[in-house]
């Protein structure tokens, strides 16, 4: 099984790229951020732990975690952030060690691991190869704004919090450019993986 990690900066398209892969390659997609807001539901590892660091009062009715109280508050404080960061990225990357394995025993041959902190959570580690999907900065705010209804200054912020390109460019085995054109990404993706087949 080939173990590949996907980064890219907010708004590249990650999404589009995986759900691609995982309906024409016999792949597992595992989705770090999705991940994390699983292990923050009730009775998961990082539950009480986020808890003890926010206070009840970001716990809901329904018993769930306020993520977006949460988010607003680490949004414009680097140490909370960190805080929250140390409880659950450990969690998240143990999980995925153990799906990992899982899949292995399935006999998958692609298992994929997103993740917009890759590089800085040591995935290439674990990875056997580094996909970076770039697009154009203008083109990513306008998805932002468009998608997710995100303000200039929200977006900037994002941003900033990221890797510069040239970073992701040197460590990555692979870029992938993805515009506007998604016949084009399919394209590349179809030809990248076409060259997993020819080395065997």
């Amino acid at each position: 099984m080939r173990i590949i990690g996907v980064t890219g900066g907010v708004g590249s398209g990650k999404s589009a790229v995986l759900n691609y892969l995982e309906e024409h390659f016999d792949s597992r997609v595992v989705k770090a951020d999705e991940v994390g807001h699983m292990l923050m539901m009730p009775g998961r590892e990082c539950y009480e732990p986020v808890i003890s660091l926010f206070g009840e009062w970001v716990v809901k009715d329904d018993t769930s975690l306020d993520r977006s109280a949460i988010a607003s508050i680490v949004f414009d404080n680097p140490e909370m952030l960190k805080k929250l960061d140390d409880i659950v990225h450990p969690e998240v990357k143990k999980y995925i060690l153990r799906e990992i394995e899982r899949s292995k025993k399935e006999e998958t041959e692609f298992f994929f691991i997103e993740a917009a902190l890759l590089l800085e959570e040591k995935y290439d580690e674990i990875c056997d190869e580094i996909w970076y999907i770039y697009c154009e900065k203008e083109v990513r705010m306008e998805r932002l704004r468009r998608d997710r209804g995100y303000s200039d200054e929200k977006i900037r912020k994002l941003m900033e919090n990221q890797l510069p390109d040239e970073v992701f460019e040197e460590r990555c085995d692979f870029q992938l450019y993805n515009d506007e054109d998604v016949a084009h990404t399919y394209l590349q993706i179809e030809r990248k993986m076409r060259t997993y087949y020819e080395s065997v």
